[in-house]
């Protein structure tokens, strides 16, 4: 067989790569700058404690730093999981760090902050997947920093979530957060290491323990999923009782990574919004930068208003 026509072969065998995206006029922010977010970073740097909006590249860090808000990440910055979409390190963590929860309130206090959120990597190598430094974040934030509103984005605590929780639940965070990131028939590529009716559980669990903390979730669009398997998430979410629902554009972190298939408009969002508030959310957060914890502090005033009128109609 000639070398040509190896090569034809080969060619036809061999699935033609993805191709990234450029991204949209919609999707791009500005780069970051300014004395606050130095301030901000230095600060950060300082206590050594590491931040979501820098480990998994967030578009809205310069946004969100120049404010001097930030998503501070606890029990180190290397993951146990890894999943197709998140820019954190995977790995072996190391040891949980016993000064951790005293940083994070000296910085919540130095910061000034009215709202704060706590996330952290998977760390399946604990006993209890780190809910027993969550607890100790929110006490000592609670000390140094008594006025300041906890939101916490946890991970899903894979074989052990009804202990872990019910810890949680009792330190009483203002909100709690675990993403469901995607749709269910996505989750072996995307979201290998997680189960999404375990997700819904763990979140369902929260609003029986203790109805009133707020229960919020997020997904990302982009990634292939189809608008009816976007309607079913909702109805999944609402039956287990979730107040927020934040959706945001996925954003491919670098070419190792899964690929974006589409660049969902803002229209679309609106549409999803629109559907969204219809099947009865407190709140909806739907925008091609949306994500996590974008706008928090102002979403937690808005959830409260929202829960009074609620109960004032009721």
């Amino acid at each position: 067989m000639s070398r040509l026509a190896y090569l034809a072969i080969m060619n036809e065998m061999t699935p033609p790569p993805v191709l990234r995206q450029r991204k949209p006029d919609w999707i791009r922010v500005k780069a970051p700058m300014g004395a606050a977010f130095n301030e901000t970073r230095a600060l950060m740097r300082k206590l050594s404690l590491s931040t979501v909006c820098e480990e998994a590249a967030c578009p809205n860090i310069g946004e969100c730093w120049t404010k001097k808000h930030a998503t501070m990440m606890i029990l180190g910055d290397v993951c146990t999981r890894a999943c197709a979409f998140c820019n954190v390190k995977t790995g072996m963590p190391r040891s949980v760090d016993p000064l951790e929860p005293q940083h994070v309130g000296e910085a919540v206090a130095e910061l000034g902050l009215a709202h704060i959120v706590i996330t952290s990597v998977d760390r399946d190598d604990l006993p209890d997947g780190g809910a027993s430094q969550f607890v100790k974040v929110i006490e000592a934030i609670r000390s140094s920093a008594p006025q300041t509103t906890i939101e916490i984005l946890t991970p899903d605590f894979r074989n052990k979530h009804e202990a872990a929780v019910e810890a949680i639940i009792a330190a009483r965070p203002d909100v709690y957060n675990h993403n469901l990131e995607t749709v269910p028939r996505l989750y072996p590529t995307i979201r290998p290491g997680a189960r999404y009716y375990a997700s819904l559980r763990l979140l369902e669990s929260v609003k029986k323990l203790d109805p009133s903390i707020f229960t919020k979730s997020g997904v990302m669009v982009g990634l292939g999923e189809q608008r009816l398997e976007v309607h079913q998430v909702m109805d999944d979410m609402r039956s287990a009782g979730i107040d927020f629902l934040t959706m945001g554009q996925y954003l491919q972190p670098t070419p190792k990574h899964a690929p974006v298939i589409d660049f969902v408009t803002p229209a679309t969002f609106n549409a999803y919004a629109a559907i969204a508030r219809a099947k009865g959310f407190l709140l909806v957060a739907a925008t091609p930068l949306t994500r996590s914890s974008y706008h928090a502090g102002d979403d937690f005033a808005k959830l409260r208003a929202a829960r009074e009128a609620s109960l004032a109609k009721a």
